[in-house]
């Protein structure tokens, strides 16, 4: 099972250990991308601070973030399972995962970033601010520059197994499963079940959950229908809508939950 998900825009501060190592990293046919990106984003925030706000979207309370990229190169770094932080985060709780669930966490989990394409939990990497929606001004859309090597690494990482996508669009956009892998992926929706809409604080903290539950029991599900059974299995209300046999398309799931919280 390989699970995406999404980055938080906030994130604790770098650690007090080594700095980075590009070359460390899980996914290494996607250094040179990463590289491209990382020079780009020290040298605009080197420069005219005003300017790197502007193109990161950052407001004048968040003109530290800019410093904190300035410093990218040498801020110590730590696993990213403890670089995101936010609601999602918060609820998947990795700290507090016995040993053998922080092993299958550890397999199965992938983050998606602008600055780093992806990485895994147990990646060391320092605090950062740089969304997918970001133009740097030597390459672009960031969404753009991540297709191309996202598409020549990742089918490999997915494996024959199931791919459960609990990304926002902006990152779902960097790759999207084709043929054979969307046909065993499944995305996720959590719906508050009396209005049937989206509220984004609870749909993250269930997405959380949801992670958590299937790593914490050992669950390995080999595709979307075995997915379902197991997320009933632990309690969650799920409707679900299988595409076409044949049609190369990923299931989609929705969660119901009464309570938001």
């Amino acid at each position: 099972m390989l699970v995406l998900l999404p980055p938080s825009e906030g994130k604790a501060a770098s650690g007090r250990g080594a700095p980075l190592k590009l070359e460390s990293l899980s996914l290494p046919g996607l250094t040179a991308a990463r590289e491209a990106v990382l020079g780009e984003l020290v040298e605009l925030c080197v420069g005219d601070e005003d300017k790197a706000r502007e193109v990161l979207g950052l407001s004048e309370g968040l003109r530290g973030e800019v410093a904190k990229n300035v410093d990218l190169l040498t801020a110590g770094a730590r696993p990213a399972g403890q670089v995101y932080t936010g609601v999602l985060y918060d609820a998947l709780d990795l700290a507090s995962l016995d040993a053998a669930a922080k092993r299958r966490a550890a397999r199965s989990l992938l983050v998606f970033s602008g600055l780093w394409g992806a990485v895994r939990v147990t990646d060391r990497i320092p605090s950062y601010r740089c969304s997918m929606g970001v133009k740097l001004p030597g390459l672009g859309a960031l969404t753009g520059h991540w297709r191309a090597p996202m598409a020549a690494v990742l089918p490999d990482v997915a494996g024959d197994g199931l791919v459960l996508d609990l990304r926002s669009s902006a990152y779902a956009a960097a790759w999207k499963p084709k043929g054979e892998v969307a046909g065993r992926t499944a995305t996720v929706r959590v719906l508050h079940a009396p209005t049937r809409k989206v509220v984004s604080h609870f749909n993250k903290a269930t997405k959380g959950r949801i992670v958590r539950s299937l790593v914490s029991a050992g669950a390995v599900p080999s595709g979307p229908g075995e997915l379902v059974e197991a997320l009933r299995d632990l309690g969650y209300v799920v409707e679900v809508e299988a595409p076409p046999r044949g049609a190369g398309a990923a299931w989609a799931l929705d969660v119901l939950v009464d309570e938001i919280h």
